[in-house]
């Protein structure tokens, strides 16, 4: 059948015309109206340009699971062929088809559960390291402490701790590349002069990352490989059948970086504060791992033996995505529910919204681990790390890190909120974060602090208990 675009001469379509900043300017909030306003499906239109939206689990699995239709553009921003900003771009989150496939199965082994023993001591030695210099009755910001200790440890994990300065330093280098492409590259979904004018810098930008990279190529090269990291593995299978090229492992070493730093970052950050703000769940986290946790730090048997922790985090990663919402471009035309979508359609798929639907999860603005004693939802319903063939290729790792971290961290400390601390949270590029500190006294880990007051942005995100609100907003709340 030949598609045609849609139009507005059909009245019943689910089309809001409305500009397109809207949705870059506050994503969530314009993805909760137009759900409200039009259901499981929904069009954002400015004069030719459309952006259609799926908040359902079956029209997340159409979008998701056929990959060939329904292509990924991570970056929007590719620049010319022979670019480094091409190159830099040209990882396994932005292929396609047999390339994005061909490349998967050269770096499935590296984030294998078979090589998660060999990050495991990593993971502990710098969650142990962050715990030392800690100090209770001190104050910490935990927004500020957790997204450089993930700096720390994505470089570690991904470039080798043998040279932990010149890692960080490159993992600064690609935190900034990113930031900044997602600017620029929102200028491909909506046409605005602020968006062009940092196409040049973003150039330039891309220069200096792909010099920094291959520098590090040639040191790794230059001395014997003692530590296991993404990148000695990457380079061991590019000397074999694998035959990866400096160019492919440039993107591949930029994207994995770029996907992984700050969505960690942020959900130990919101489950630092949820279960500050949560007093029996965190009580119940300490009496789990005082039960099923030997030493200071976990064996990876032991990650296997703590569900409660393992409902807190999944529970913070539904309620609070780090990842809020992707999306996927049509490369050819396409139906959609009641829409004839032409090629190179964006299509929208929202974590956020999904995780909030009470048809899957009843009260899905409270945050309530132990709702997954009883629930088992489909992959295309509860997705922090996307589905089907796309699937976060670095899963298993992320969620080691999380628990194994998790633990060292409650195991010495317990966290109590500052009182009437302003905690804001929005979207920036796609991921959901604190944009403010998050203020935090740390207690001995036997002391479990009360829920208390905090002002912000975070009360528009979740529901939280009551004595969370404000006296003079929960007077509102009441009236």
């Amino acid at each position: 059948m030949s598609l045609q675009p849609f139009s507005d001469q059909n009245s019943q379509l689910p089309i809001e015309h409305g500009s397109l900043l809207q949705f870059s300017e506050d994503p969530i909030a314009c993805m909760k109206r137009l759900r409200q306003r039009f259901g499981d499906l929904a069009v954002l239109r400015e004069q030719q340009q459309n952006l259609t939206f799926v908040f359902s689990p079956e029209l997340n699995r159409q979008v998701l699971s056929d990959s060939t239709l329904f292509q990924s553009q991570f970056f929007a921003v590719r620049g010319n062929r022979r670019s480094a900003q091409r190159r830099v771009t040209s990882g396994l989150l932005s292929q396609n088809g047999s390339e994005h496939r061909d490349s998967r199965r050269a770096l499935k082994d590296v984030f294998s559960l078979r090589a998660l023993p060999g990050y495991h001591r990593v993971i502990c030695d710098l969650s142990t390291r962050l715990t030392a210099a800690w100090e209770t009755q001190s104050q910490v910001d935990l927004n500020s402490e957790m997204v450089q200790f993930m700096l720390q440890m994505t470089s570690a994990i991904l470039f080798g701790d043998d040279d932990a300065e010149f890692a960080e330093h490159l993992g600064e280098l690609i935190d900034k590349w990113t930031h900044h492409n997602h600017r620029v590259g929102m200028g491909a979904l909506v046409s605005a002069p602020r968006f062009a004018r940092e196409y040049e810098h973003l150039l330039e930008q891309a220069e200096h990352l792909d010099e920094s990279i291959r520098d590090l190529f040639h040191r790794h090269r230059g001395r014997p490989g003692t530590n296991t990291n993404v990148l000695s593995l990457l380079l061991n299978a590019s000397g074999d059948q694998q035959s990866l090229s400096d160019d492919a492992l440039i993107g591949h070493a930029t994207l994995l970086f770029a996907a992984a730093h700050l969505t960690t970052a942020h959900t130990f950050s919101w489950t630092l504060f949820l279960l500050a703000q949560h007093p029996e769940i965190m009580s119940a986290v300490k009496d789990e791992l005082q039960r099923s946790v030997a030493g200071d730090v976990p064996s990876l048997e032991e990650l296997n033996q703590v569900p409660v922790l393992d409902a807190v985090i999944r529970e913070s990663m539904r309620v609070l995505p780090a990842s809020s919402y992707s999306q996927r471009v049509t490369s050819a035309a396409a139906q959609l529910g009641c829409l004839h979508l032409p090629p190179g359609s964006p299509v929208i798929f929202s974590q956020y919204i999904t995780h909030h639907r009470s048809d899957l999860f009843p009260d899905p603005d409270r945050f309530h681990p132990d709702r997954w004693r009883s629930i088992s939802p489909s992959p295309y319903a509860y997705l922090p790390f996307g589905a089907g063939p796309r699937m976060c290729i670095g899963a298993p790792l992320a969620m080691t890190e999380i628990r194994t971290a998790l633990i060292i961290m409650l195991k010495k400390f317990s966290f109590a909120i500052e009182e009437n601390a302003t905690v804001n949270g929005r979207v920036i590029s796609t991921m959901l974060g604190p944009t403010s500190s998050i203020p935090a006294k740390l207690l001995p880990p036997d002391e479990v602090a009360d829920t208390v007051p905090v002002q912000g942005s975070i009360h528009s995100l979740l529901s939280l208990p009551a004595a969370a609100y404000p006296k003079s907003t929960t007077a509102r709340r009441a009236a």
